[in-house]
């Protein structure tokens, strides 16, 4: 097993990579443009953006300069609190492929679940789908109360549930719902954004593997059965980050690395954006 031929089934039948790239915070052309391409060469298929980002355009000239067969790629976009609502949903997602210059996403995520636009922010996506401006459709920073109260109206649920989780949060329970209602659950900010890079016990595992920390942790991510999407600017990070695929953590290492979990989130609590409608003011 390697980067390149270590895919999901999706409950919908397509097919996603488990590690993927993500773009968040790259919003220099020529940065972007030599990332994605490190990315590629280095065997990653799957790259994610977001309306939120600012840089859809940005990796849009990316993948252009790309130039590699659109089949090859697996390309994500979220939708925005600000552009939810059934109406606004399909005008800004119409927008994001032309930014994109894409004919199609093959993952349309709800960034953050709102409560002004629950449902008919679905029922566009469950349309955009249908219309095929997206081959599959889910969610980000949904909980199961959010999920369950998806299920009362959906024609369709979601595939992939994108959330935070990092050993300081390990959303076991959070996962194990997604995994019995079919859903992929997939990490981002799967390496905590460098919090724990000096953990003795996380530096104790990777020094026994002759490994970096943080292909330890993504290591933890893989065999936690569940997707993720590190991100870096750095072509040597970018290259450790794919090389996790050639060592095995035993179930002690595992254990070790779960017990660190506070239930310490470093974004947004998604029930608060939930009832505020936006994201807020997170140190």
């Amino acid at each position: 097993m390697d980067i390149i031929n270590s895919y999901f089934e999706l409950a919908d039948g397509n097919r996603m990579p488990r590690e993927g790239f993500g773009v968040y915070k790259i919003t220099d052309q020529t940065i972007l443009n030599q990332s994605i391409q490190a990315a590629y060469q280095t065997g990653y298929r799957l790259f994610d953006t977001a309306q939120m980002y600012g840089n859809e355009a940005m990796l849009g000239n990316a993948l252009k300069d790309l130039d590699v067969n659109r089949d090859e790629l697996f390309i994500t976009t979220k939708v925005s609190e600000a552009n939810q609502g059934y109406d606004q949903t399909v005008k800004s997602v119409q927008q994001s492929l032309k930014d994109l210059q894409l004919e199609y996403v093959d993952l349309l995520l709800v960034h953050w679940p709102i409560h002004q636009h629950f449902f008919e922010t679905w029922r566009a996506f469950e349309d955009l789908k249908k219309m095929g401006l997206t081959k599959s459709i889910g969610t980000s920073n949904y909980g199961m109360g959010h999920l369950q109260l998806l299920a009362t109206k959906a024609r369709e649920m979601p595939t992939v549930n994108q959330l935070e989780r990092h050993p300081w949060f390990n959303q076991s329970a959070m996962i194990k719902f997604d995994q019995d209602n079919h859903i992929i659950t997939q990490a981002w900010a799967p390496l905590g954004r460098g919090r724990m890079m000096s953990n003795p016990s996380l530096v104790s595992i990777a020094e026994s593997h002759e490994k970096s920390v943080a292909q330890v942790i993504l290591r933890w991510q893989l065999q936690s059965d569940i997707a993720f999407i590190p991100k870096s600017s750095h072509t040597e990070r970018i290259q450790e980050n794919a090389s996790i695929f050639d060592f095995e953590l035993t179930s002690d290492e595992i254990k070790q690395i779960d017990s660190l979990n506070q239930n310490t989130r470093i974004s947004q609590e998604p029930e608060l954006v939930y009832e505020l409608g936006h994201q807020y003011p997170h140190n």
